[in-house]
């Protein structure tokens, strides 16, 4: 299985930290946050990485350059001419580079790059026939109080009750009929989720949206007191 990790994003909330280096870049722990899903993912068997990149992107090949040094293939879907493609977007550029042969057939993993988590990604997964994505739902943070979708058995409902952990396992066929350009991927989600074809699970370990330079702050405090 192949894995994406969303790293495309302005950043806008987490200025002026952005302004001169790109999120997925910023430094949890003194480890930069990309670099962490990165080495979790080879750890997990993950041996093909795609990353999008946009704003200050090409700062993240400067970083991460082909993977090798964590064991990994790396590779680029570059959206620096376009500004930024959204999610759904970002996912259908990427496309060619996340399925082999065009086949429709490859169950792939994304993260967003700026979540911080202890879930283990699974190389393995394979979704049920019929469906089109599995989410991981973690509880509500305070920042996201009514959630973004609910739980009925393991079915995924278009209605608040958890939050969208910013980590899924997607089947190509989701994206076959969005057109190239900007697109979000909630509605898609959402579009999906009312055919039934959206399945899920709730991550109740730990798990934190690295969105603000509040929560970043807030984050290394906690890691440094651990240590």
């Amino acid at each position: 299985m192949k894995a994406m990790i969303l790293a495309a994003g302005l950043g806008s909330r987490m200025r002026p930290l952005t302004d001169v280096t790109p999120k997925p870049l910023l430094k949890v722990g003194g480890i930069p946050l990309i670099v962490r899903h990165i080495e979790k993912l080879a750890h997990q068997g993950f041996t093909d990485i795609v990353i999008n990149i946009a704003h200050l992107g090409y700062k993240i090949p400067e970083a991460l350059g082909d993977g090798s040094d964590w064991g990994v293939r790396i590779a680029y879907s570059d959206e620096q001419e376009e500004g930024g493609l959204e999610s759904a977007g970002g996912i259908v550029k990427a496309l060619p580079l996340l399925t082999d042969s065009n086949k429709y057939e490859d169950t792939f993993l994304v993260v967003n790059a700026d979540v911080f988590t202890d879930y283990d990604f699974q190389d393995n997964r394979h979704l049920e026939d019929g469906v089109l994505a599995h989410l991981i739902l973690v509880p509500n943070p305070e920042h996201n109080s009514e959630g973004d979708f609910a739980l009925d058995g393991n079915l995924v409902l278009d209605n608040k009750q958890y939050t969208f952990s910013g980590i899924g396992y997607y089947s190509p066929k989701l994206f076959e009929e969005v057109p190239y350009g900007k697109s979000a991927l909630a509605p898609l989600l959402r579009k999906a989720m009312r055919e039934g074809k959206v399945t899920g699970e709730l991550y109740e370990g730990e798990w934190l949206d690295i969105g603000t330079p509040e929560r970043l702050e807030r984050l290394n405090t906690v890691l440094m007191n651990r240590s």
